[in-house]
């Protein structure tokens, strides 16, 4: 039982607060940045109340930066990583915990290590990969001689090939494994009873009607939990759309396009850099996946604590 005293209750509360305000100072002074003029930015001291100048500060962002399509492309990537990693990761801990079969629990090991591998450290291969997709396939032909048996029957050479790059597939597809997700659906389903499960068998209940009809509506919670933790991920997704994408007025990413409005010396030439743009665009990017933890934080918060299972 946690014990309740005043002392342990502020200092609680002390914590909290100080935490709070950590996070909350550097939007505020990106807030009052983006409503100041450019000579009241770079101006000293720094102000601390924002001024009239947001809206104007807004619109000119936007217009520099194009943002109109990035943001469309941005929806679209982070749509499609969100439900390629909830399909994905519901299908594998399904074959995991409903399905017998050797090596099982090797393979949920094997996936959950990589939860150490972040995108930044396999961005190599990665890249690789997406530049033909069907290089492994290749390989695999090449190295047991049937891409020349074809050669020597045919007269064809094979030669495989799928550019990902500079397209809504090299940006979702190598986003969409997910072993977070992988683990949060099996620690859920490990919690399903038998009994239901025989229940399902007895009434005819097939693996894939008993996933769709049983198991995906009680699981509802942690859908909403993973949505709403992928989506902020693939929207501030940074590193691999600016590898994967060289054609950027077609498939810019908002976060990619952001960091062209970030002032240096180089950029503007030895003049006063527009930090009152680069925060205003600053602010309409976090605006997403704000509203999206905004909206979802009740379904959030029951998906992890599995207050309703």
């Amino acid at each position: 039982m946690i014990e309740r005293t005043p002392v342990l209750n502020f200092a609680t509360h002390a914590i909290l607060i100080f935490g709070l305000v950590i996070i909350l100072v550097p939007i505020w002074l990106a807030f009052v940045a983006a409503t100041q003029t450019l000579q009241a930015v770079n101006s000293a001291p720094v102000e601390f109340w924002p001024g009239d100048q947001l809206l104007v500060n807004l619109a000119e962002a936007w217009a520099l930066s194009d943002f109109g399509p990035k943001f469309v492309n941005t929806l679209i990537v982070a749509t499609g990583v969100v439900i390629g990693k909830i399909t994905l990761a519901c299908i594998t801990a399904f074959a995991l915990v409903f399905f017998n079969f050797r090596g099982r629990v090797l393979i949920f090991w094997m996936i959950f290590i990589t939860l150490m591998l972040p995108l930044e450290v396999r961005i190599v291969p990665t890249y690789a990969v997406a530049a033909n997709a069907l290089t492994p396939f290749q390989t695999i032909m090449d190295w047991t001689g049937i891409s020349w048996l074809i050669k020597a029957v045919s007269g064809v050479e094979v030669a495989l090939e799928w550019n990902l790059l500079n397209s809504y597939t090299g940006l979702i597809l190598p986003l969409v494994a997910t072993a977070t997700g992988t683990f949060l659906y099996r620690q859920f389903f490990l919690t399903i009873p038998d009994e239901l499960v025989e229940a399902a068998r007895m009434d005819g209940a097939g693996p894939l009607r008993f996933l769709w009809d049983i198991l995906i509506p009680l699981s509802k919670t942690n859908i909403a939990a993973l949505a709403t933790i992928m989506f902020v991920y693939a929207w501030n997704q940074y590193l691999w759309p600016l590898l994967v994408v060289t054609d950027r007025a077609n498939y810019g990413m908002v976060v990619v396009q952001l960091s062209d409005l970030v002032p240096d010396q180089l950029t503007t030439g030895g003049g006063t850099p527009t930090w009152h743009l680069a925060m205003a665009a600053t602010l309409v990017v976090m605006l997403p996946p704000i509203a999206i933890v905004i909206l979802m934080q009740r379904w959030f918060i029951r998906g992890l604590i599995n207050t309703d299972k």
